[in-house]
């Protein structure tokens, strides 16, 4: 549970499954080390755009609102456990969160327009005391979202491809290094922090960082949604091809 990052699998994700069942920590234990909760940043896909036919009837809008309402239960279950560790090893005083470059009020405003979901957990921990710190650079994280975009677009190349994802990779190890080294800075002896992050995310903590890793019960239920969503809109876009091939291809 210490100095490293915590996907799932791993010994943190066991500490995540215990701190499910809110299980509060012996405050004791970690007096005057430094504390890290974090809690995974899941994001649903949008909702289907409406059609000429009943769209709140159609699979598609029915999938999205049972997957809202997973996420629902997700940020509710989060902020419990989130509670319980607070209890157990004292106060928030630090919150950091994915792709914010400002703290405090502005990094708040931007969250209320970018991810309402964390913004009310992060909000109320703000309202109680706790400090929004800036955790991104604008330079590698716009970097970062450049790269992945080129390698979102259609290419010929091999080779090309391949260069992309090189660059693409480096940038990323870069943007996860400012990002523990933005923790390392800021965090202090004996301090609980907050951060709010990608599962597949490459932050290595520092050895003297304790880190616990929240485990909502929702969070297993929500990738099994996402994974049945994702293979349901596969299909859909089969048929969708096969349908449109019966029309009659024009071949020159």
């Amino acid at each position: 549970m210490t100095g490293e990052s915590a996907p799932p699998g791993n010994g943190n994700q066991e500490n995540g499954q215990e701190l499910g069942r809110i299980e509060r920590p012996a405050a004791a234990e970690y007096r005057g080390k430094r504390r890290l909760l974090l809690v995974p940043l899941v994001y649903g896909p949008p909702p289907p755009p409406p059609t000429a036919t009943d769209a709140a009837a159609s699979p598609e809008t029915l999938a999205a609102a049972e997957g809202q309402v997973i996420l629902e239960h997700y940020w509710e279950q989060a902020q419990v456990q989130v509670n319980a560790l607070e209890s157990g090893l004292g106060g928030l005083r630090r919150i950091y969160h994915e792709s914010l470059i400002e703290g405090g009020a502005p990094g708040l405003a931007y969250l209320q327009l970018a991810d309402p979901q964390s913004h009310s957990l992060v909000q109320a921990k703000c309202q109680a005391g706790a400090v929004l710190e800036a955790t991104e650079s604008w330079e590698l994280l716009a970097e970062t979202l450049d790269w992945q975009r080129c390698l979102m677009a259609p290419l010929t190349s091999e080779k090309v491809a391949a260069q992309i994802q090189e660059w693409f990779a480096a940038g990323n190890r870069r943007r996860y290094e400012y990002i523990a080294r933005q923790i390392d800075q800021t965090l202090q002896p004996d301090e609980t922090s907050l951060l709010l992050i990608n599962e597949r995310h490459q932050v290595q903590f520092p050895a003297d960082i304790e880190v616990f890793y929240v485990a909502p019960p929702a969070l297993d239920e929500f990738r099994r949604w996402l994974q049945n969503w994702a293979a349901r809109m596969q299909r859909a876009g089969v048929t969708e091809e096969e349908n449109d091939g019966g029309e009659g291809a024009v071949v020159e």
